[in-house]
């Protein structure tokens, strides 16, 4: 076997040579073989170029197919080779060690597009054809019309070395005349077509005005008209044509004969025919694609009021597995033993199944009682995957998860019905798989709604959209203002104020907490200074600021330098900062995790452990944890609410109190909403609290008027 061909280059050239050699052969240029691989190279480098790209140019591969039809590879052969071509090498030779799985799918979006811009290109030369052929059918129309005036001998050599097919007819429809060209086009015999009667030539697909036409031509009321006809060959099969046909008059304008003249565009018209099914059609099941479902779809969105329709979405689960450890070949074949299954079930008028891409399946029902009609359909899918697949000699258990919408023609578009198909399937899935459920708008909403925050948050804090409130926390003693916890807020531009119960999460799937984190603690560093500075010379002790961080935060290797530079750029003491981190992002933490508290501990930032209590506690733990405050969770007060307080809760604070102060650490409470709850509080020795009992979370502003009240009082 040969090397492998060294650099990127050499491998596009490789696969050039091997798509000449597989096309040529059905091309129709005038260039030699090497010379026709000359003219494929730039192609070849431009789908490798595709193969690889970050986005799918759809336009760039139809333009690939259009260059196909002008290097004259227009036979059907041509373009089942270079499919083939693109499908066998272009991932082994252009792929690059890529992901195989994205670059096989990249390489099948290609073929789509390809043949796609082929079809494109070929229709239009076709059309251009077409028009060619009309000119020269009316040119032909002038010269026979005089010829038959004139001279007959000079009308016979037209007739009969004219290309395309030429017949004359009577007014009554009896053809007198055929030439070579149209007794080849209906099967060569004289008998097929002289003596018969036009009207006999009628075929199942006319169009409706194709006889309104031809009656009108033979009364004299049109000179001539064009159409797309079909005839019937005597052995059965069927001619289709572009037919003119044009009304001939005596020297007196008298209308005397019918001239008709026909193209035989048979073999265009399969490719054609070809060519929309490989584009509407998955190569690997058969099965109807998106393409070809979308049309469907939106034929019957579009079908008019009192219509209804039900889809099933159908991912498989667990195809991945299947698909990485026994090959993409094995998977293949999974595939196409579901998509049997499948087809299988929707045999019912208005029933289709087709194939998304990947192990994505849906089903579409059009009855008219399409809620009962989908949910059978979906419960015959759920029983065809009950039975094993052999794969490879190996029984395969399938399963699958199924979102179900059904609904009103006209109320939604196709993309959205598919996509609350998509969600309801997600749905299905994250309850375990191997079900189905009902779409549900108020469930669509909220994940429609996370979708857009989601993707809205990287640009919101360039935008400035993120604002901080300021919770005081009040020393249960004295019952003076000691600081404040900052608490992030979203302002939305059409969902208004979000709380961060609404982004953070969010913010922690896509990373984007580590930079919205460090602008939290950047600006509430800052308030802490400018608090502290307006403090100076006061009887109250300095306020201290305190931030949330994510357990995402924690991992992040800049946590301990970002936090120095932000109190150092803003000239702030570390004991003006308090770190909050919920016990849960704690639990189980190895030394590696809790190196960088430590370290900011050992500078002097105080470390709280939030939500205390609700997770599950290890108090050994606490000697090892680098925390000076204990957060109370409100869920421990609020039978504190109510007189007499619940006895339990009473023994459990206190409990937690004593050993947090016997381990030297402070007490904050949150929740905090009466004033019999802050008595008992401060009775039980807690030291700090926050709640609505205090103040709301509030702008910086309130939080200074709260500290001013206390520094006069």
């Amino acid at each position: 076997m040969s090397a492998e061909p060294d650099g990127p280059e050499d491998r596009v050239r490789r696969f050039a040579t091997i798509w000449s050699r597989a096309v040529f052969p059905a091309t129709s240029t005038s260039l030699t073989r090497p010379e026709f691989e000359e003219q494929l190279l730039p192609l070849a480098g431009r789908l490798s170029e595709m193969l690889r790209a970050r986005t799918f140019d759809a336009a760039e591969a139809r333009a690939i197919g259009a260059a196909l039809v002008d290097a004259h590879c227009t036979d059907p052969e041509a373009l089942t080779r270079a499919l083939d071509c693109i499908d066998a090498y272009l991932v082994l030779y252009c792929g690059e060690d890529g992901p195989q799985d994205d670059l096989r799918a990249r390489s099948a979006r290609l073929q789509h597009a390809v043949a796609a811009g082929f079809a494109q290109a070929l229709r239009e030369r076709t059309l251009a054809e077409q028009e060619a052929i009309a000119q020269a059918a009316l040119r032909a129309q002038g010269v026979v019309a005089q010829a038959l005036h004139t001279s007959e001998a000079r009308f016979r050599a037209v007739f009969e070395g004219a290309a395309i097919g030429i017949g004359i007819a009577d007014l009554d429809g009896n053809v007198l005349e055929a030439n070579q060209a149209l007794l080849r086009m209906f099967g060569g015999s004289e008998q097929s077509v002289r003596g018969r009667n036009f009207r006999e030539w009628t075929h199942a697909d006319d169009a409706p005005q194709v006889w309104r036409l031809y009656e009108e031509l033979v009364r004299g009321e049109r000179e001539h008209y064009h159409v797309e006809k079909a005839f019937y060959r005597p052995d059965g099969t069927a001619l289709w044509t572009n037919l003119t046909v044009s009304l001939l008059r005596d020297a007196d304008g008298n209308p005397q004969y019918q001239l008709a003249l026909m193209e035989d565009t048979t073999e265009r018209r399969l490719l054609n025919l070809r060519l929309r099914y490989e584009a509407t059609h998955d190569a690997l099941t058969g099965l109807p694609n998106r393409t070809l479902f979308f049309e469907r779809l939106e034929k019957v969105l579009n079908a008019g009021e009192g219509r209804r329709f039900g889809l099933c979405y159908l991912d498989l689960d667990g195809f991945k597995t299947i698909n990485d450890s026994l090959g993409h070949a094995a998977g293949d074949r999974l595939l196409v033993e579901v998509a049997d299954r499948l087809q299988a079930c929707a045999t019912a008028p208005g029933e289709m199944v087709a194939r998304l891409g990947g192990d994505e399946f849906v089903a579409l029902t059009t009855g008219p009682d399409s809620e009962r009609e989908v949910d059978e359909l979906a419960a015959r899918i759920m029983n065809a995957l009950v039975a094993p697949v052999t794969v490879e000699g190996r029984e395969l258990t399938v399963r699958g998860s199924i979102g179900i919408v059904e609904g009103a023609a006209g109320e939604r578009s196709a993309a959205e019905v598919l996509r609350s198909a998509d969600i309801t399937m997600y749905r299905a899935k994250s309850a375990g798989g191997n079900r189905f459920e009902l779409a549900d708008a108020e469930a669509d909403a909220r994940v429609i709604t996370r979708h857009g925050l989601t993707t809205a948050l990287p640009t919101a804090l360039e935008r400035s959209e993120f604002f901080i409130e300021y919770q005081p926390l009040v020393h249960l003693g004295d019952g003076s203002v000691r600081g404040a916890e900052a608490l992030v807020r979203w302002l939305h531009p059409q969902h208004g104020v979000l709380g961060p119960d609404r982004f953070i999460p969010l913010a922690e799937h896509t990373g984007l907490i580590v930079p919205l984190g460090r602008w939290v603690l950047e600006q509430s560093v800052r308030q802490a200074r400018d608090w502290r500075e307006r403090h100076v010379g006061t009887a109250t002790a300095p306020l201290r600021i305190n931030v949330n961080l994510s357990p995402c935060q924690l991992t992040h290797a800049g946590l301990v330098q970002d936090t120095v530079d932000i109190l150092q750029a803003a000239g702030v003491e570390p004991d003006a900062l308090c770190l909050e981190v919920t016990e849960s992002a704690l639990i189980g933490a190895d030394d590696d995790l809790l190196k960088p508290l430590r370290r900011l501990a050992e500078m002097g930032v105080d470390i709280a452990l939030d939500d205390f209590g609700t997770g599950y506690s290890n108090l050994a733990n606490l000697r090892r944890l680098p925390v000076s405050i204990l957060k109370l969770d409100r869920s421990f007060t609020q039978g504190m609410q109510q007189f007499p307080a619940d006895p339990v809760d009473l023994k459990i604070v206190e409990g937690i109190v004593s050993l947090a102060h016997s381990l030297d650490l402070a007490v904050t409470v949150e929740g905090v909403e009466t004033g019999a709850q802050a008595e008992q509080l401060r009775i039980l020795g807690c030291d700090t609290a926050q709640g609505w009992y205090y103040a709301r979370p509030g702008p910086p502003e309130r939080l200074h008027e709260l500290a001013l009240v206390d520094a006069t009082g």
